[in-house]
């Protein structure tokens, strides 16, 4: 990714506003102009619910990673 580019207050309120119209309300996305597309960054990552997959029974666990993996799918049709 290249470097970010700091945004004024004025611009960053009316972003912010198109945005909650859209609703997403998320504090971190990437807009892609080229494909028209929005993509919102999880506020948790794979690797921080992996971390706390001790806690889960193994079976848990496989569920878990069966579901991440079907969004991703369903997320990139």
């Amino acid at each position: 990714m290249s470097m970010p580019k700091k945004l004024d207050q004025q611009t960053a309120r009316e972003i912010r506003s198109i945005l909650t119209k859209m609703n997403i309300t998320q504090s971190k996305v990437f807009i892609n102009l080229d494909t028209e597309t929005i993509e919102i960054e999880d506020d948790y990552s794979v690797d921080d619910l992996l971390e706390s997959a001790g806690i889960l029974t193994p079976e848990q666990a496989k569920q878990l990673m069966d579901e991440v993996k079907k969004m991703r799918e369903d997320e990139w049709i």
